[in-house]
């Protein structure tokens, strides 16, 4: 599929002659979205695949309530981690069995991250310093800073304002002598700004340096092929674009030349688990990993969480015949800009802090209003629910609406409402009445 920008609608007739002609259209049936509602946070939490429901059921009522424990075995609970994890590495350029499944993004970083911080403190002891940027998300932050300090390393982050070239040049004149590992986010969570994941890696090596990334905002949404980056690690969420669920199991990857090492040198992640080890129900005393990406387990798995993932990424599969990641790219990429364009001629103060280059972007649109939680709740009432994100008066980073563009079941017609929507609450004032005002928990 190629993309549309030379195809954008100016009325909604338009967005619907487009959803009709749109190859992917059917895609949207596999997923159980409320009539009504025009649903753009996938990009925080994709939406429920209809299959879900019964096949949790089914693992439920059948492997676990008949079947008991034998559906280890039976029902191949034992192998379900690994199935998931190829799933994945089709979307994210990895090969089968070079993906782990479980856990939280969070602890899986603090694995690699270890693995990375440990290799470089043996091999180059002089170079001492994580990179990343200070607007990364805040977990992998806290993350690695919880690393740097008991290997004696430094935190070093970089300043960026979301302007692509600017933002890879200052990363890049921090790539110095002292670099051990850059660590950052393919897509950056608040603006929707891309970076060149095969530019920037490759300047980390050529300093001398490690590179990992964050794929929580692009795995499902962008193309990603970490072998063709020469990545050295990476990690990503379930429960985003790959439609997961709340809280789904997170994934790990690492090259296959920092896993060989490992193999050779018998080197363990930090939390070495009992199902990581090489012979799990040998149950010795003395802990020896297995081989590869199976060293990066730690526990056992959620069997229950990881069959909801199991489907939220089978629906990936059907999206193959019908051009796979490129055709998703090509339509999320129509989709923003079917959004931006309709806002830009009807809103032109609002100004959108995400770059218009499709080089440059994820899948998603980011606003700046500095009312933006009122503005978001005045249109989740209305049925088109995005998300909010609070800016830092220290930092100058706005107040930020955001829309994400999930293109396996977003319609044109969805972006071009939430745009018509989102200029009647502005125009109206709306947002200002005061129930609006009181902010929840969740945002």
């Amino acid at each position: 599929m190629r993309p549309r920008s030379d195809k954008q609608p100016t009325t909604r007739t338009d967005a619907e002659a487009l959803d009709r002609d749109d190859p992917l259209a059917t895609l949207r049936d596999a997923f159980a979205l409320p009539d009504g509602v025009v649903y753009l946070d996938g990009n925080s939490l994709g939406a429920c695949p209809k299959r879900t429901a019964a096949r949790v059921a089914e693992t439920i009522e059948r492997e676990w309530a008949h079947d008991l424990i034998t559906s280890w075995n039976r029902a191949g609970w034992i192998d379900l981690a690994r199935r998931v994890g190829d799933g994945i590495a089709t979307l994210v350029g990895a090969r089968p069995g070079e993906i782990s499944v479980g856990d939280s993004t969070s602890v899986n970083l603090y694995k690699a991250l270890h693995v990375a911080c440990a290799m470089q403190a043996a091999d180059r002891p002089e170079r001492r310093t994580i990179v990343s940027e200070r607007a990364n998300f805040p977990t992998d932050l806290y993350i690695a800073d919880s690393i740097a300090r008991p290997f004696g390393f430094e935190l070093a982050l970089v300043d960026t304002t979301g302007d692509p070239a600017a933002d890879h040049a200052a990363i890049e004149a921090a790539l110095d002598e002292r670099l051990a590992v850059l660590m950052l986010t393919h897509v950056d969570y608040r603006s929707g700004r891309m970076l060149d994941m095969a530019a920037l890696t490759r300047k980390a090596h050529d300093a001398g340096g490690l590179a990992g990334w964050d794929l929580a905002h692009s795995a499902g949404a962008v193309p990603v092929d970490l072998h063709a980056a020469h990545a050295d690690f990476s990690v990503g969420c379930g429960y985003k674009y790959l439609n997961g669920g709340p809280g789904a199991p997170a994934f790990v990857w690492a090259h296959p030349r920092h896993t060989e090492r490992m193999d050779r040198d018998g080197m363990s992640q930090p939390l070495s688990g009992w199902l990581g080890h090489a012979s799990p129900f040998a149950f010795t005393a003395d802990y020896r990993p297995a081989a590869g990406m199976a060293r990066f387990v730690a526990g056992t798995p959620p069997i229950l969480a990881m069959r909801a993932l199991e489907c939220g990424v089978s629906v990936f599969a059907e999206a193959e015949p019908l051009g796979g990641m490129a055709a998703l790219r090509a339509k999320s990429l129509a989709l923003a800009s079917c959004f931006l364009d309709r806002l830009e001629a009807s809103c032109p103060d609002l100004r959108s802090v995400t770059p218009r280059d499709p080089a440059h972007r994820g899948s998603q649109a980011s606003l700046a209003h500095d009312d933006g939680y009122a503005v978001m709740q005045a249109l989740i009432e209305r049925d088109v629910i995005g998300d909010f994100r609070a800016g830092d008066a220290t930092t100058g980073s706005p107040n930020l609406l955001r829309f994400g563009f999930a293109p396996l079941y977003t319609r044109f017609v969805d972006a071009w409402d939430a745009a018509e929507a989102l200029a009647d609450v502005l125009a109206s004032g709306a947002w200002k009445a005061p129930r609006f005002a009181e902010r929840a928990a969740v945002t």
